[in-house]
């Protein structure tokens, strides 16, 4: 089948009842015009499978699949991107979250904080730091951002680690087959930034969270949400959990699983589109 065309579009006109090569009145036929427009066209087809192939690795990782694990060309390439990338990137000043929210409500996030980037000492609670030493810290990146009401408050951070792409593998296979993404003693810390309205966000103001080990990238994309009043939360829900249908819990009823969940979402998204313009070749 040529592509683009119907089947048997392409091949010659041969009569049964004739043997191929050879004219009406049985003299041979040159063959060279038929065998130089297949080889053409063969040409063609390839040229188009290599693109083809060539989109579809691209797509891959934009959307977060790794194929083959991941090409070592983008791996390699979003590892050094928390000092190569700016970081108002990375952590963009308002981040749209069109959907993001309840029942598919918008969403606008506004930056109120980044920390200065460092290793990742104090940065997690024990278990947590521990669940995650397999894969080794790089560098820490961290934003905070509040919503257009003002009410929320969410860090997002990013986590470089110094791993290869079958120990990010082996990690998030951890993390989903013994549930750590879940556990509420391996929620990640926030990012209190003075005289902002994250100011009295800290470990006890947790409502909400979501962690993302990618396995096409070496970083673990995370968040973590609150009330922006400074309230205690007494039973913090993962983000999958209160962004459920019918869930009931205080974080749930207020929105502060989507806002995890939303915001981690975009800052990954933003992070792999860099990815991909640190890897494009000129034409």
């Amino acid at each position: 089948m040529v592509p683009g065309g119907t089947l048997g579009a392409g091949r010659p006109f041969v009569s049964f009842g004739e043997p191929e090569g050879y004219d009406e009145k049985a003299r041979p036929r040159p063959l060279g015009g038929r065998m130089r427009s297949q080889a053409a066209a063969a040409a063609a087809c390839l040229v188009l499978g290599l693109g083809l192939i060539g989109g579809a690795v691209t797509g891959s990782w934009l959307a977060g699949d790794s194929g083959d694990g991941a090409g070592s060309g983008t791996f390699s390439a979003a590892g050094g991107l928390w000092h190569s990338v700016p970081v108002d990137r990375l952590f963009p000043p308002t981040v749209q979250g069109q959907g993001a929210g309840p029942g598919g409500a918008d969403r606008t996030w506004t930056r109120i904080a980044v920390a200065p980037d460092s290793d990742c000492e104090g940065a997690f609670d024990p278990l947590l730091r521990k669940a995650l030493t397999p894969v080794g810290c790089q560098r820490l990146l961290r934003a905070t951002y509040t919503d257009a009401t003002q009410s929320y408050v969410t860090t997002v951070g990013l986590l470089f680690t110094e791993a290869d792409a079958p120990a990010m593998a082996a990690l998030r296979t951890r993390f989903a087959k013994d549930g750590l993404d879940r556990r509420t003693d391996l929620m990640p810390l926030p990012y209190a930034a003075k005289d902002t309205a994250a100011a009295g966000f800290g470990a006890e103001q947790r409502a909400s969270w979501t962690i993302s080990v990618l396995t096409d990238a070496p970083v673990v994309v995370y968040a973590v949400s609150g009330w922006a009043d400074g309230r205690t939360v007494d039973d913090p829900e993962p983000a999958e959990e209160a962004m459920e249908s019918g869930a009931t819990t205080a974080p749930a009823q207020a929105g502060l699983g989507n806002e995890a969940q939303g915001l981690a979402d975009r800052i990954e998204r933003g992070l792999r589109r860099d990815v991909g313009s640190a890897t494009e070749q000129p034409s």
